[in-house]
């Protein structure tokens, strides 16, 4: 773009991830900011109640292989996660891709965060070229057979969610922006809220009594009040004793 005078602001001049190149051509470039947060808020409030940590595979951003007669065919999807398999990969090593026909456990639950120009494939409208690999759609609804597939658009603040319904995702009425999946006792929601210190709508996990689970650092910062108000309370019930001892006219050796 060529330079004005005055020079445009940067917000209008500055590339996306979107304009450009990647050394994939089928590719786009780098996720934003938004597409490593909102993964990550995911991931550190994903905790469900009938599995060990140590149980569930959550990938972001990950190749995802999915077809044995076509080994080289992939998705990345934002986020996904896969119950009843090592954290690790054999339990001694991180995963470089997830493949399917490997751990022989498809994900359970995959997350879109709808982009500019990704949004038809996202939602299935795109017409299938028999010439070139399947949609995320398709692989999703017909090959992996995901039985939840969530949409998120954080420029409308839209959550959407589809259930595997016999051979077809159906989407599902939402309530109040919360979709509860009773199968791992966790729901799926809209929160409004600051994260990365960054104030805006996110989508976050939240548990049986409606509560949004806590992140690590809610975690941490929720300990070290409640070992506060310990300490506190503890410091008071000093105090009445002290002074319980001196209204009998006993003087307390506080050393």
């Amino acid at each position: 773009m060529y330079q004005t005078d005055p020079p445009l602001s940067p917000k209008e001049t500055l590339p996306t991830m979107y304009d450009l190149p990647s050394e994939d051509q089928n590719q786009p470039g780098l996720p934003d900011q938004f597409h490593l947060f909102q993964p990550q808020l995911l991931t550190d409030t994903f905790q469900p109640a009938n599995y060990p940590s140590k149980e569930i595979f959550i990938g972001s951003n990950l190749n995802l292989y999915y077809n044995v007669r076509h080994p080289l065919w992939y998705k990345i999807p934002d986020w996904f996660a896969v119950l009843g398999v090592p954290y690790l990969y054999e339990n001694r090593d991180l995963r470089l891709s997830y493949v399917v026909w490997q751990e022989a456990v498809n994900p359970y639950i995959v997350v879109e965060l709808l982009s500019p120009g990704t949004e038809k494939e996202d939602l299935g409208q795109t017409l299938r070229d028999p010439e070139n690999p399947p949609s995320k759609w398709e692989v999703y609804e017909q090959i992996l057979r995901v039985p939840y597939y969530a949409i998120f658009d954080r420029y409308k603040s839209e959550f959407r969610m589809f259930q595997l319904t016999g051979a077809r995702y159906a989407e599902v009425n939402l309530s109040d922006f919360r979709f509860w999946i009773p199968e791992i006792e966790l729901g799926l929601g809209v929160w409004q809220g600051s994260y990365k210190t960054v104030e805006m709508p996110w989508l976050r996990w939240y548990d049986k009594d409606g509560n949004w689970m806590l992140t690590s650092t809610e975690k941490e910062k929720q300990k070290a009040e409640q070992e506060k108000q310990k300490a506190e309370q503890e410091r008071q019930k000093t105090a009445r004793l002290i002074a319980q001892l001196r209204a009998l006219g006993v003087e307390p050796d506080l050393e």
